[in-house]
């Protein structure tokens, strides 16, 4: 076992002291008051590959204790500066921060990856792509979609044979045939960075074909500095430019209904990574919201034409969950707020997070479980002392109190890092998920590795299901 030194230990506790307002007057007051993890137990009895001690803060009454969680780096489907981390609904890992999707259906004990082979289809016929000294350079994202595909791209930034220095492959997982298969997409433009994905629930019928859904991915680089659009595609394999609508345009009016209820267990997976700032709708189609320059949201609809929605979101940053929670996350200064709506939107209840020793955030993640009645927070800030520190948060039974419980340390917080190309110690972006059985594996980076690691969470409580979500 792996331990923060006491020193670390004891600065990190004392830091958290009275965060959340309250918890140093419950110590005490009643015999009967326990910490948390006195109801914890080992969700895996297998000996991690990995194990490590991370210390967990009861924050309620700022009592502090060491948690067991799985180590891995980044052979584990990373790269030098990132992991791409999904689940699915049967609680599988994916992870595609490098160039080819891997997976462990038992809490990362067994590992396998997909790598292309030569496709059947003539259209698709290429090479793997990776040129002998530039492996593990490629990076790409991931997502179960809604009828238990799996959809996801890999993007080679540095193999320009035939004159193209990005290369796009996309690879899809058919739930229904078992079976994996990809597509080289030439692209007229260069794609460049890593790929944010979402589904765009279906069934589609566009001018590019029909499909049960449609997989919409877009380029960090392209897309955020310059709303240049992305590519599309209704099969999964084949993927055609698409164009987003202008912020400050004004096309025609839909009425959206986002009030939804006990939707189904794959709105609890199907979160896209933030960046994508959109979340998919049960109902069919894609919403965006904060999207238009003037506050209000784009819906993508199933014929994948762009309308407008006169709503105004607390923040671009939402997920809806499978019990039709609508969670949302802005960022002020130092300052995060959970927004949470059961009515679609109309009213809002809010829970903020900071912290004094917080001088910067770097990057940060979210994702809510409904039929586990969860939210997670994942924040990587600048510490008033020097480092980088990785810390999570998590709101159990959200339904009941929006307030966090926990506060876990995630590594050993001893490490500066900055994203993006030319800093020699990258982490790139914050990457996180929730598996079926509650546990959290989250990306984080410290001095232990020279490469970004992920932790995925053993010690824990045990999930009971909520009795409105089982069987739906």
């Amino acid at each position: 076992m792996k331990r923060i030194t006491l020193a670390i230990l004891l600065a990190l506790s004392t830091m958290l002291a009275g965060c959340f307002g309250g918890g140093e007057n419950i110590v005490g007051a009643e015999e009967d008051i326990v910490p948390i993890w006195t109801n914890y137990e080992l969700v895996d009895t297998q000996p991690a590959i990995d194990p490590w001690q991370f210390t967990t803060i009861d924050l309620n009454l700022n009592q502090s204790t060491e948690t067991t969680w799985a180590v891995f780096n980044k052979d584990y489907g990373g790269n030098c500066c990132e992991h791409y981390i999904a689940t699915t609904i049967d609680g599988t890992i994916l992870n595609i921060g490098g160039e080819y999707p891997v997976w462990s259906h038992d809490r990362g004990h067994e590992w396998d990856t997909y790598v292309p082979g030569v496709f059947t289809d003539p259209m698709c016929r290429t090479p793997v792509p990776t040129n002998p000294g530039q492996e593990g350079l490629g990076e790409g994202s991931i997502v179960q979609a809604t009828n238990g595909d799996i959809i996801s791209m890999s993007w080679f930034p540095y193999v320009g044979a035939d004159g193209k220095l990005d290369k796009f492959y996309a690879i899809l997982y058919d739930e229904s045939e078992d079976e994996w298969t990809w597509c080289y997409n030439r692209m007229t433009e260069p794609f460049y960075d890593r790929s944010w994905q979402v589904e765009v629930v279906g069934p589609i019928s566009s001018n590019i074909g029909s499909g049960e859904w449609a997989s919409l991915v877009v380029s960090n680089f392209w897309h955020q500095t310059q709303n240049a659009g992305g590519q599309i595609s209704v099969d999964g394999l084949n993927y055609y430019n698409f164009q987003f609508v202008g912020r400050n345009s004004n096309p025609g009016a839909e009425e959206v209904n986002l009030n939804f209820s006990n939707i189904g267990e794959y709105y609890d997976v199907n979160k896209p990574h933030k960046e994508m700032r959109s979340f998919p709708l049960p109902s069919g189609g894609l919403y965006f919201p904060q999207y238009f320059s003037d506050g209000t949201s784009a819906f993508l609809d199933t014929s994948l034409n762009w309308n407008k929605h006169d709503v105004q979101f607390p923040s671009e940053y939402c997920q809806l969950d499978s019990t039709g929670a609508l969670h949302c996350v802005s960022l002020a200064g130092t300052t995060f707020t959970h927004h949470l709506s059961y009515d679609g939107g109309t009213t809002w209840e809010t829970q903020n997070y900071s912290d004094d020793n917080w001088a910067a955030i770097e990057e940060w993640e979210f994702q809510a479980n409904g039929a586990l009645d969860l939210f997670v927070l994942n924040v990587r800030y600048q510490s008033s002392a020097g480092p980088d520190v990785d810390i999570l948060y998590h709101v159990r039974d959200y339904s009941e109190s929006m307030a966090p419980d926990t506060l876990t340390y995630i590594g050993l917080g001893d490490l500066d890092s900055t994203s993006g190309a030319g800093n020699d110690i990258r982490f790139d972006f914050a990457s996180l998920a929730i598996l079926n059985d509650g546990g959290v594996v989250v990306a984080y980076h410290d001095s232990s590795d020279p490469d970004p690691l992920f932790a995925v969470e053993v010690e824990m409580p045990v999930y009971v299901p909520m009795p409105s979500i089982v069987g739906s």
